[in-house]
């Protein structure tokens, strides 16, 4: 099991080198992480965009062009599409969004002639390690789904499910997320919690232990349900935390990030690779710790492919 980023990186270094492919690469920040995961061997950039602008980002930074591909695409759009072609041609183990708008390399990406999609529900997994918190936190799903319905929810914890497998680890505890533990039929997130906690048999067949509705203090602290009696598996110590909306799960994890200190990457499951869409807002260290997990994530998948 991986507890932390440190541990991640390592299992990122010491397996077979992923190849990513950059969408629209002429962005400094995203050219700053990728020759990071370059040099220390967690990943393998091949770089789509306008080469010019490319070469001169990696100039002013002090980087050699010479040691990277890079593949001449000044057009935005055509860069994209450039991008997913070359997954496509198994050229590349995963993606990651450069200087383009998430809609576009996502319409490319899920384009259902040309592009990646599958029969799969495309979901956001935010991955937290926080500092008063004894392992890795996964957080679903706050940068896609706005209002899943309950057949939504039950696959965007499938593919936060697939993460923590690819993570190392064996029985994962989930939380379906409402603001208390008693069914009412006037909050959705409390009725589809219990509807899918009690999808036993699916998630045991997973080695999975799924709770729900629960507030988030009992999915989180141990001594929040020592004090409120709660006992179910998994209870204060959840590894994926389901949200029941967007807002939710978006607020929740910007709030990880500002009040709690914690640090993160994201990944984007259900297509027919993981992808990597960061924001000019993440940190260097965020968007090199999501190339990682996208690395790692992609070399599960790579293997159970080739082990079918």
């Amino acid at each position: 099991m991986i507890r932390n980023f440190k541990e991640m990186l390592e299992v990122a270094k010491s397996q077979k080198k992923m190849k990513i492919v950059v969408a629209a690469a002429q962005d400094e920040d995203v050219i700053k992480a990728v020759s990071k995961a370059k040099e220390i061997g967690v990943a393998e950039p091949a770089l789509v965009g306008d080469k010019a602008k490319i070469i001169d980002i990696m100039n002013e930074l002090g980087i050699s062009s010479s040691e990277y591909e890079i593949i001449d695409e000044p057009d935005l759009l055509q860069a994209a599409k450039k991008s997913v072609e070359l997954i496509r041609q198994g050229k590349g183990n995963f993606l990651m969004k450069g200087f383009i708008q998430t809609a576009d390399i996502m319409r490319a990406a899920l384009d259902k002639e040309a592009g990646l999609r599958t029969e799969n529900l495309i979901s956001h997994i935010m991955v937290y390690e926080v500092p008063s918190y004894n392992k890795l936190l996964y957080t679903t799903d706050g940068g896609i789904n706005v209002a899943p319905d309950l057949s939504q929810k039950v696959q965007i914890l499938e593919n936060a499910i697939k993460v923590c497998k690819a993570m190392k680890m064996d029985r994962i505890y989930a939380s379906c997320l409402a603001g208390a533990e008693t069914v009412n039929p006037k909050i959705p997130a409390t009725v589809d919690g219990k509807a899918i906690a009690d999808m036993k048999d699916k998630w045991e067949a997973l080695n999975v232990a799924v709770q729900g509705p629960v507030a988030l203090d009992l999915a989180i602290s141990s001594e929040a349900c020592g004090h409120k009696g709660y006992k179910a598996e998994g209870a204060g110590i959840a590894d994926i935390l389901l949200a029941p909306c967007y807002e939710v799960g978006n607020v929740l994890g910007k709030s990880l990030t500002y009040f709690a200190g914690g640090k993160s990457a994201g990944i984007i499951m259900g297509a027919k690779v993981p992808i990597i869409l960061t924001s000019r807002a993440d940190s260097a260290e965020s968007k090199l710790l999501s190339i990682a997990l996208g690395s790692v994530v992609a070399s599960d998948k790579a293997h159970n492919i080739c082990n079918k």
